[in-house]
């Protein structure tokens, strides 16, 4: 959600707490104290709507802190990018890629996972598919 919604909702919350604390100090002065004070229309009203409001701004900033956590992923993932891309320019530079290490047969290096080679699992691609033979007919005795 937006700053301004943000912002209107702590505008609203602040409004219903003062307006909570000028119920509570009047019924004070009137000599309404516990059980009944919390009975009244008026102070259950101006609880639930700070309540609410509560709840709404806990929402905000979930939102806020997603949307922080998802920046931030996207800039590591474009700097991880545009590392891997100048690499890739610049050769090999004397390191061997996981996959070159478990092609050779070398250990990979101390947490590297060995990438095993991929089997498969008998789908259509990458099959082969033999001509079935033709049978050749034998030559018919000529019938003389």
């Amino acid at each position: 959600m937006s700053l301004k919604h943000k912002n209107m909702q702590l505008r609203q919350k602040a409004y219903c707490e003062q307006q909570l604390t000028d119920r509570l100090a009047l019924l004070a002065g009137k000599g309404i104290e516990g059980k009944k004070v919390d009975r009244d229309p008026i102070v259950r009203k101006l609880k639930a709507a700070v309540k609410a409001l509560n709840t709404r701004l806990r929402a905000i900033a979930a939102g806020e802190k997603l949307n922080q956590d998802l920046a931030k992923a996207k800039v590591e993932k474009a700097e991880a990018a545009l590392k891997e891309k100048q690499e890739q320019q610049s050769g090999k530079s004397g390191k061997a890629s996981k996959a070159d290490k478990a092609g050779k047969g070398e250990k990979p290096a101390k947490g590297e996972k060995a990438e095993k080679p991929k089997k498969d699992k008998g789908g259509e691609e990458g099959k082969e598919k033999k001509p079935k033979a033709e049978k050749k007919a034998a030559p018919k005795p000529a019938a003389e």
